[in-house]
């Protein structure tokens, strides 16, 4: 982050400690942000270079805002949030069921001449972009909020594009995209790759045609679709809806999904893969293998179908999805079959904001139907044992996944070479092991007995620290909820 970002995320950001005094979480703030910068940029846009026709009413803009205060400044702006949030197109997502969430007129005021104070289209895709995720990541980083479980490490990200190699006039779908964390590395890789190259052709289907993504949070879909706003994708139409993608099947069909559906085993609503309904909630999907209430299982078969024949998926998913039985086991020996199941990235525990999370990314590809499995070799390899990562005193690092990237070898698969944690397991050796069971693993944990082999205690205070608080916020917010049904 260069120092101009870094200082505009810090003023932004100490003003949210002012308005916490006020009742105003962080999530709350950057929805408050959200919709006034907008407001900002579009007006921006009608001044000079620009000189653009307002998408917004006069009565409903940004300079509405800036002639009024106290009493009158908060009326103005529920007006707007109520008004902007019956719109159409971009502005109707980005307003969706908008509230005001700061009561104090002098507050809000004080946050419209911030924002006012900088000259945001004279900015750089990058540098908005930047303050943007800056913003979002330190949402994230507020275990309280829960808002971690959207925010997938941008290193490991960064990582699954990089082997996945995205190109011009390809589709990418991520069917819980949280805050669009995969669509802007995506974005980037191909510009990077590609932009000098590009004709202008690719470069609009780049910009309106590339992405397609849903989230369930509404709160969520304004926060990406923000984010890639500010990063110069999209148009007045949102490529990001808000919906639940496991409910049916659009018939859409991608080149790549890149996706790290929610975690937790499990959902109250069953899918059904026979057509049979279990209650008013089941959905009915005859194009699922298997009838499961796990969330993980539900969205590898969503997966499974909205792919193209010949698409590729990258798809982070929890231990859990390798060794389950029942419907799992009968789910992994279809996409052995059925698909070219050919990478599994076991990733280290402490770089997920939800703590004690076992996560994978299981690399994927579609194929033709036939009678053969596709499946001939699983490479897997192991970033888990003997690693040792905390979100605070050692983050997930670009050069952590370096090595994985380097031995990946999109080019040529067939030229992969065995390393100390790189393994192949034949399709025989798969499909034999009891249940299908792909938690395959080889390396040895150095024995914690050892005092010499112990992490730091810096380590694992910071470690012992984090699972406390984690801890702590999720009987807060068991205990929200239990206060809601009072």
């Amino acid at each position: 982050m260069s120092n101009e970002s870094a200082t505009i995320v810090q003023k932004l950001w100490n003003f949210c400690n002012v308005l916490r005094d006020d009742g105003v979480s962080y999530g709350d703030y950057v929805e408050q942000l959200t919709y006034l910068l907008f407001l900002k940029l579009a007006d921006e846009q009608t001044k000079p270079p620009f000189n653009k026709p307002s998408t917004i009413p006069a009565d409903l803009d940004w300079e509405s805002l800036l002639s009024e205060s106290g009493a009158e400044l908060e009326t103005q702006y529920v007006k707007i949030l109520r008004e902007l949030s019956n719109a159409e197109g971009l502005l109707g997502v980005i307003f969706r069921k908008s509230q005001n969430r700061i009561q104090t007129p002098a507050n809000l005021q004080r946050l419209i001449h911030l924002i006012n104070a900088e000259n945001w289209s004279g900015m750089t895709a990058d540098i908005k972009g930047t303050i943007y995720e800056g913003l979002l990541q330190k949402n994230a980083e507020d275990t309280k909020s829960g808002a971690g479980q959207y925010f997938t490490p941008r290193p490991l990200i960064k990582a699954m594009v990089t082997v996945m190699h995205p190109e011009p006039m390809q589709t990418i779908c991520d069917p819980a995209c949280g805050t669009g964390g995969f669509f802007l590395a995506a974005y980037d890789h191909i510009s990077e790759n590609f932009g000098s190259t590009m004709d202008r052709e690719q470069k609009n289907f780049l910009k309106f045609n590339t992405f397609s993504g849903n989230d369930i949070v509404d709160n969520v879909v304004r926060l990406c679709v923000m984010n890639l706003y500010l990063h110069d994708i999209g148009g007045q139409e949102s490529p990001i809806t808000t919906a639940d993608s496991l409910s049916r099947d659009t018939g859409d069909r991608y080149d790549i999904v890149l996706t790290n559906p929610p975690f937790g085993n499990r959902s109250s609503i069953t899918i059904a893969a026979d057509g049979s309904k279990r209650s008013n909630l089941t959905y009915e999907r005859d194009d699922f293998w298997a009838t499961t209430s796990n969330k993980q299982f539900n969205f590898l078969q969503h997966i499974k179908t909205i792919l193209k024949t010949d698409g590729r998926a990258a798809v982070v998913l929890p231990d859990n999805v390798l060794f389950e039985r029942g419907a799992g086991e009968m789910i992994r020996q279809q996409l052995l079959n059925q698909f070219d199941v050919h990478t599994l990235l076991r990733l280290p525990t402490g770089i997920f904001y939800a703590q004690g999370v076992k996560a994978n990314v299981l690399f994927f590809d579609k194929r033709p139907a036939r009678e053969e499995p596709w499946t001939q070799k699983l490479w897997i390899y192991d970033l888990r044992t003997n690693k040792n990562f905390t979100l605070k005193t050692n983050p997930l690092q670009d050069t952590d996944l370096q090595d994985f990237i380097n031995i990946y070898n999109p080019d040529n698969r067939e030229d992969r070479v065995e390393t100390e944690r790189f393994r192949a397991f034949s399709y025989a050796e798969l499909i034999e092991r009891e249940h299908v069971n792909l938690d395959l693993f080889w390396l040895r944990e150095d024995s914690l007995e050892d005092a010499a082999d112990l992490p730091s205690p810096d380590v694992l205070v910071a470690e012992i620290t984090e699972n406390l608080e984690a801890a702590l916020a999720q009987f807060q917010n068991i205990q929200a909820e239990l206060d809601s049904k009072d």
